[in-house]
């Protein structure tokens, strides 16, 4: 790209941020996908544009792993290797690629025409083992399957369309789930996720009814009496969070919506914003409204290519139909809304993180108190919520709190999108009452499990969550139900394994995750994610000490409530639960110098 053109993107750019700093990631983003890589010329050429030093440039494009400083195969590919691809044969799917085209990790084809790498948990776990070349997702894959890919790639018909195919769910079960309750969307196919869609099945009501009928405060009492939890993670009560905001005029407030989808098992966000895009854009313009914001950013996973070009084409229909922009349906309300993509980092849907990079920095978490409700984006009042979160808004506005608040439990209303992946034979997002139970959702939704085998394991809210074994089955998905089990809600992913997995090798696997992703910050997290993956490896392999046990047990106890966020707890208490419910198993390889679950 000339600097000319680089000059007249940056322009653009920078009338979104009111700092000129926040163009870092985007003008980064727009010379990679121009030149390839990052030269050290280019990083120069992005500081001057944004009168930055050349080595604090550095310092944070080097954060994000998503950046290229060589140049890379024509063809990147990636091989997921997180949680449920490595349960249904990830490994495979790299070695095959190794022997195919003879080279290793991060190598590229001396012909520049392949690069190879692995990548962490790309959500689309429903498609599992899948890879990613080039941005685009391609799964659920087998060795032959892949093999195919890579012929039709090498006669120069690179498929650059969206490849990405989820294991459909029983038809006997399609009209329970995901949809008849508030996101019936998600799995319609004959819904197209245009704005004119979204108008004929009653999009943009409830921002209607809002400015017609209520005040801000209103609107946040209705959302607490709602008890609307985050459905993030934390599960914090999301009118809660926004009664945190001060009312003071003439101060910047935002509304951030974190899209940042990275807890491993994870894929709702991802095809709530693919598949309904304006849902998502309405609960931004809603809550906006409630705390007095008039700029909104959604921090978008880099990696969620597709899921970028669909959000700037419904923000461009919102502004067309004055639902976005100044005076809003002809009223005094004014809100500007844009899409900021990460590069990623896991550590960045830490709502402190998300703020930091959305700043043009590292992403790491910031030390609170301040919160971010009193000082967040550009230490302006800053409401930071989920995109699950924003999308029950409109709906609660429509029909009501009382109505939400009647759906789940008394402490854990609504309904929620559950993303259900590994073992099961019908992997996918089922959206139903938090009333229901794991049970339920496995064998009634999900299909049970494959090839008749048995449950040995579930882990309910993402690889951060303690595990749980198959006497929990009647446990309520509520988050009050998950607690007192052992485990958490966390983010509604449900990872299903049968009696053939190694939960030895599930601790490498998700410790490997915890330890790449660790921002470095605080020392408990740093060094004892390294010392979990570097003991749970040697005792797969075969190479572990009776020691073993107790030095793992220990370095959780010290990892725990020590550290700036919650990253260290999220490796620390899913790694006790594995020794606590299936102790024999890490015994039995050490005892046997191997891994009794290979061949």
């Amino acid at each position: 790209m000339a600097l000319g053109k680089i000059n007249q993107a940056c322009a653009e750019i920078l009338k979104r941020y009111p700092q000129k700093r926040s163009a870092l990631l985007p003008l980064l983003h727009l010379v990679q996908e121009e030149r390839g890589y990052l030269s050290p010329e280019a990083l120069e050429e992005v500081a001057n544009l944004l009168e930055m030093r050349p080595t604090d440039v550095w310092e944070v494009a080097s954060f994000y792993t998503m950046f290229h400083f060589r140049p890379m195969g024509r063809c990147h590919i990636e091989v997921c290797h997180n949680l449920s691809c490595s349960l249904l044969g990830a490994e495979s799917l790299l070695d095959h690629v190794k022997e195919r085209l003879q080279i290793r990790e991060g190598e590229t084809t001396p012909d520049g025409r392949f690069s190879l790498g692995r990548a962490e948990c790309l959500a689309a776990c429903d498609a599992a083992p899948m890879v990613q070349i080039n941005g685009y997702h391609y799964g659920p894959l087998d060795r032959s399957q892949l093999e195919q890919l890579l012929v039709t790639i090498e006669r120069g018909e690179f498929p650059k369309e969206y490849k990405y195919q989820a294991t459909a769910a029983p038809p006997s079960n399609r009209e329970r789930t995901s949809g008849e309750i508030l996101h019936r969307n998600l799995r319609d196919s004959s819904y197209d996720g245009s704005i004119e869609a979204y108008l004929a099945r009653g999009g943009y009501q409830a921002i209607a009814k809002v400015l017609r009928e209520h005040r801000p405060p209103e609107i946040v009492e209705m959302v607490k009496r709602s008890g609307l939890r985050g459905r993030g993670g934390a599960g914090f009560p999301a009118g809660v969070k926004w009664g945190f905001i001060p009312q003071d005029r003439g101060v910047p407030k935002y509304i951030l919506c974190n899209a940042d989808e990275g807890e491993p098992g994870t894929f709702k966000d991802r095809q709530l914003l693919e598949r309904d895009p304006h849902q998502v854009i309405e609960g931004i313009i809603i809550s906006s409204f409630a705390i007095g914001g008039e700029t909104s950013y959604i921090y978008l996973r880099g990696e969620f290519l597709e899921a970028a070009t669909i959000l700037d084409r419904a923000l461009q229909e919102a502004y067309a139909r004055s639902f976005l922009g100044k005076n809003i349906l002809g009223t005094d309300f004014n809100l500007d809304v844009y899409v900021h993509r990460g590069a990623g980092a896991y550590i960045c849907g830490e709502e402190t993180a998300l703020i930091e990079s959305l700043e043009g920095k590292r992403g790491e978490p910031r030390i609170r108190p301040p919160f971010p409700a009193v000082k967040g984006l550009y230490q302006c009042p800053t409401a930071v919520n989920n995109v699950e979160t924003l999308c029950n808004i409109p709906h609660i506005i429509l029909r009501g709190p009382e109505w939400y608040a009647s759906l789940g439990t008394a402490k854990s209303t609504g309904a929620r999108v559950f993303s259900v992946s590994g073992h099961v034979r019908y992997p996918g997002n089922y959206e139903i009452p938090l009333s229901a139970t794991l049970r339920e959702l496995i064998f009634e939704h999900a299909g049970g499990m494959r090839d008749g085998r048995k449950i040995k394991a579930i882990i309910p809210g993402g690889t951060s969550a303690p595990v749980l074994t198959p006497e929990h089955l009647d446990v309520g998905l509520d988050f009050e139900s998950l607690a007192a089990a052992g485990s958490m809600g966390g983010s509604g992913a449900v990872i299903v394994m049968d009696e053939t997995t190694c939960m030895v090798r599930v601790g490498e696997v998700v410790n490997r995750f915890y330890h790449h992703e660790s921002c470095g910050q605080c020392t408990q997290c740093r060094e004892g994610t390294a010392w979990l993956h570097q003991i749970l490896m040697r005792i797969e392999e075969g190479r572990g000490r009776v020691a073993d046990l107790e030095i793992l047990k220990d370095v959780c106890r010290n990892m725990k409530g020590q550290t700036i966020c919650v990253l260290s707890d999220s490796a620390a208490m899913p790694t006790e639960s594995y020794l606590r419910h299936f102790q024999e198993e890490f015994e039995a390889h050490i005892q046997q110098g191997r891994c009794p679950f290979r061949q």
